[in-house]
């Protein structure tokens, strides 16, 4: 079975003022395509379908016109809420569009949903988890040990009556790492402090395959069969050297996957350049790539200029940012002022969680924050 997994779609977003609708819309006919070509058995959009959770009017008509298109093209579709999406809006019509195939999980009731498929090789089940946090299941069955999203996480698998010896996928919108392992993370997903949602992969080992959504750089996390399939375009310049994709899964018997990446064009490119302006604006460096690219400019010049924007967009007319890198921007004051009043604001424990999964690519398992809550506790009564 073809399974084509994409994530955060993000529709409706603004970069720096500029609107990326007209870009989803050209990559979304780039995967129409793929669909055509391909003839995968399921499409799986993994949450951040929109990036508000109240949508403009053009980004819910974008979103109605993909959808259309992928409903004619008579293929099943499974699409779960993300953390940016309001999960009742997503949810709307569900019932009514499952006939046709379109299975929207917005929210989550106290069970995972479930959508079976067949193959020459038997069932495989694909369950539905749309974006949770603890307090979605402390509210749904009163259990106040369910403290972290790991908590939820194991609980809310617990309950779905999952058969190992069969075929699983699971589709979900969370923070999962593997251990010891650096994930690459983007300035345009929304992070808590100290990596507080983030989830052991060990958690979804026992699935097929695992198709999440979040990261927006796509990238396995753990194991080969645990994928973020990314975001189709580039929402930051953090992502400026991604190589944006959707993710083509082959499921044939138990244990057999092969993952393909099918790569996606933006109509414009999001990309760094740095110079002098008279280098910048001359035929040698502008010819080299289209200049009605996303940019961000960074100027070397040391003398002052005057309108360097004005200059600048003359030649590049959607430059996003402009910074300057010379004697007299050496040190941004206002951000090491910001970055010292957020981490001010931090708890000792959250503090050190930001520490630990930036020095090591993972979170603490149980037994280590455990260890670090009571140092702390030890040292405070002291």
């Amino acid at each position: 079975m073809k399974i084509l997994h994409l994530s955060d779609l993000h529709i409706g977003k603004s970069v720096n003022g500029f609107s990326m609708l007209n870009e989803q819309r050209h990559v979304f006919r780039q995967i129409i395509a793929y669909i055509q070509t391909e003839q995968p058995d399921a499409i799986v959009m993994a949450g951040d379908v929109y990036d508000r959770s109240i949508p403009g009017i053009e980004a819910v008509r974008v979103f109605d016109d993909f959808l259309t298109e992928l409903a004619l093209e008579g293929v099943a579709v499974m699409i779960i809420s993300g953390n940016h999406d309001s999960p009742e809006r997503l949810n709307y019509a569900s019932r009514l569009l499952a006939e046709k195939k379109v299975f929207l999980c917005g929210t989550f009731d106290g069970s995972v949903q479930r959508v079976t498929m067949t193959d020459e090789y038997g069932e495989i089940h694909f369950w539905l988890l749309p974006f949770i946090k603890p307090s979605n299941l402390r509210g749904l069955l009163g259990e106040q040990e369910i403290e972290s999203y790991s908590d939820a996480l194991t609980v809310a698998l617990e309950m779905a009556d999952i058969d190992d010896a069969a075929r699983n996928v699971l589709v979900a919108h969370q923070f999962f790492t593997g251990e010891g392992e650096a994930l690459v993370r983007c300035d345009s997903e929304m992070n808590l402090v100290g990596g507080l949602d983030a989830i052991s992969a060990k958690i979804i080992e026992r699935f097929d395959y695992a198709a999440l959504g979040h990261l927006h750089g796509a990238q396995q996390a753990g194991a080969e069969h645990i994928r973020y399939a990314g975001s189709p375009l580039k929402y930051s310049f953090s992502e400026v050297w991604h190589n944006k994709s959707v993710t083509l899964a082959e499921l044939a018997e138990k244990g057999s996957l092969t993952v393909t990446a099918l790569p996606l064009a933006p109509l414009h490119d999001m990309r760094e350049i740095r110079g002098k302006l008279d280098t910048l604006m001359s035929d040698e460096v502008t010819s080299l790539a289209d200049r009605e690219d996303y940019l961000r400019v960074i100027l070397t010049d040391e003398e002052e200029i005057i309108d360097p924007m004005g200059k600048l967009r003359s030649v590049y007319p959607n430059i996003m940012s402009l910074d300057f890198e010379n004697r007299r921007s050496g040190v941004d004051i206002a951000e090491i002022g910001l970055e010292a009043e957020r981490a001010a604001a931090l708890s000792p424990y959250e503090l050190f969680s930001e520490f630990f999964l930036d020095s090591n690519g993972s979170t603490m398992s149980g037994e280590q924050a455990k260890i670090v809550r009571e140092l702390l506790e030890t040292e405070a009564s002291e």
